[in-house]
């Protein structure tokens, strides 16, 4: 049994806080039977829950993961002499990483095995940002890092303006809304540095916090929500 307004948010129709609103406003049917009562539970498996009529469908099949990745992992689903991602998440379902993070790269990596939510953080047409803390080889220069949030050509295109704020003498973070081969990494190189330490400590509204690197949890029913938004 799971409550009414984490059953809807979990299934991708809003937030849990959106949720409450719409039972409150007796929008929210549950066998036929409008259900106003906050707190309210249901079995997924066998109760019929709609939302202004429409049936909610349940999204218990779906498995939606953050881990922290730890360098010397690759991101892809076999590799033969590697270690592989899929090998730190234990879990009966088939899951996915989703975007890359090289081997030599840290930090927060979402796996799932929900297409949409593959669709949606992969392609740069959504434009979510996706947050990582850089140190250097040497010391780099306020004109590289303008350089870096201005755009730059790397792969034979230029790279999109990015969010870039110094964290030290060789330190700093970058914001990007894209993720080309590498991009990073070959963004300093073009400057004359070196990547020492890259981690990614966000992807959208997800965030890496005090994740021990190596572990992994599932993601919260709001953060399922605030990814994947129900379509209009």
């Amino acid at each position: 049994m799971v409550r009414l307004q984490k059953f809807l948010a979990a299934a991708g129709v809003c937030s849990r806080r959106r949720g409450e609103d719409l039972i409150r406003a007796g929008r929210v049917t549950v066998n036929g039977r409008v259900e106003a009562v906050l707190g309210a539970k249901i079995d997924p498996e066998k109760d019929r829950v709609s939302v202004d009529g429409q049936p909610v469908k349940s999204e218990q099949g779906m498995v939606y993961i953050a881990l922290n990745k730890p360098r010397g992992y690759v991101t892809s689903c076999r590799h033969a002499g590697k270690k592989i991602v899929l090998e730190l998440v234990n879990v009966p379902e088939r899951v996915y990483p989703v975007g890359r993070l090289d081997k030599d790269s840290t930090g927060l990596l979402l796996l799932t095995n929900d297409g949409r939510m593959h669709l949606k953080l992969s392609h740069p047409s959504f434009d979510h940002e996706k947050e990582y803390d850089v140190i250097v080889e040497r010391p780099i220069s306020d004109g590289a890092l303008r350089r870096m949030a201005e755009g730059m050509p790397i792969l034979d295109t230029r790279t999109r303006p990015a969010v870039v704020t110094r964290l030290g003498e060789r330190a700093f973070r970058i914001v990007l809304k894209e993720g080309r081969n590498r991009q990073i990494r070959r963004m300093v190189r073009r400057l004359g540095n070196e990547v020492v330490e890259l981690k990614r400590t966000r992807m959208a509204s997800v965030r890496l916090g005090r994740l021990a690197e190596g572990a992994w949890r599932h993601l919260s029913a709001e953060e399922v929500a605030a990814l994947l938004p129900p379509e209009r």
